[in-house]
């Protein structure tokens, strides 16, 4: 029991080391392989999401562990490339934000959907995230490495994920759902401006 507790102490004052959000046009350097490793890292939505998507593939178990990941990571690619086509898609930043608590919440309440909902819900926030990101990359780049930098760091995340949902197992099931309840605390805080 105290290792778990130590567990829950080092998740929780890691995501409060990480800096804020930066899931805004415009901000930061997004024209190298580094900068898009690093933007998934850098910041509490895309940390909690990444690693909820693991979570919750893990909480179900069977095909979702690949595929939920999977879908996240393709469907970001392709909101990418339409960013950087400069193809408008309305809600980014709300759509940004909804997935943190969304996916939160489902992790919390260990929902259990049929696999294709699933990528279909994880598919669509991550439509908005790669669409953000995309339209960062500047017109003299081509954001190639930016994108493949960005993709392995939200493979990275979602394993980490995934590892901890595993790991965790049925015993310690409750404190994957407590992640997703701070995942989703989190979102309510970036909703509010309060993180």
């Amino acid at each position: 029991m105290m290792s778990a507790k130590r567990l829950c102490l080092s998740a929780i004052l890691l995501l409060a080391a990480v800096m804020p959000a930066y899931a805004h046009v415009g901000i930061g350097t997004t024209s190298s392989f580094m900068a898009g490793f690093m933007h998934p890292l850098s910041g509490l939505d895309h940390m909690t999401v990444m690693i909820a998507v693991g979570l919750w593939a893990a909480l179900k178990g069977g095909k979702a562990v690949w595929a939920w990941p999977a879908a996240f990571v393709g469907v970001m690619l392709v909101g990418g490339g339409l960013g950087m086509l400069h193809m408008p898609l309305p809600f980014v930043e709300p759509g940004i934000l909804a997935s943190v608590v969304a996916l939160g919440l489902l992790v919390a309440l260990a929902v259990d959907l049929p696999v294709s909902a699933g990528v279909a819900i994880i598919g669509l926030f991550a439509l908005f995230h790669g669409h953000a990101h995309g339209t960062e990359v500047p017109e003299n780049a081509g954001g190639l490495e930016y994108m493949a930098g960005f993709a392995i760091a939200t493979v990275l995340l979602h394993a980490t994920g995934i590892a901890a949902g595993l790991g965790l197992g049925v015993r310690f099931r409750g404190l994957a759902r407590a992640a997703g309840a701070a995942c989703a605390a989190v979102g309510v805080g970036l909703v509010f401006g309060v993180l």
